[in-house]
């Protein structure tokens, strides 16, 4: 669940509805609204911090971080979704991880 949560909030962020600087419900908040314990959002939070995609500050509350992190922490996360569905498609094939680094290192040397 905390991760439906995660992925709604980086969606807002992503689509422009909550901009570098916007305050995020505070964890209470956003248990009650969601019907979710607030041990799940306080671990959506905590994750989305250690992506970068937001910034808890002491008493004021969480807020969405500054864009160029934003962009980078959405970008990365996103590179990791092709790298695992490249992985993936590999160890399909039957590949070994050994087999599969091979040929990323060679495609980005082609590259």
């Amino acid at each position: 669940m905390y991760l439906q949560i995660m992925e709604q909030i980086k969606q807002k962020v992503r689509v422009g509805d909550w901009p570098a600087g916007h305050p995020l419900p505070s964890i209470r908040e956003l248990s009650v609204a969601t019907k979710v314990s607030v041990i799940t959002v306080k671990r959506a939070y905590t994750e989305l911090e250690a992506e970068g995609v937001i910034v808890t500050q002491a008493g004021r509350g969480s807020f969405v971080a500054d864009v160029m992190d934003v962009q980078k922490a959405l970008g990365e996360a996103e590179l990791d979704k092709y790298i695992a569905g490249l992985i993936g498609a590999g160890r399909a094939l039957g590949m070994s991880d050994n087999q599969i680094l091979a040929q990323v290192k060679k495609a980005l040397i082609d590259d």
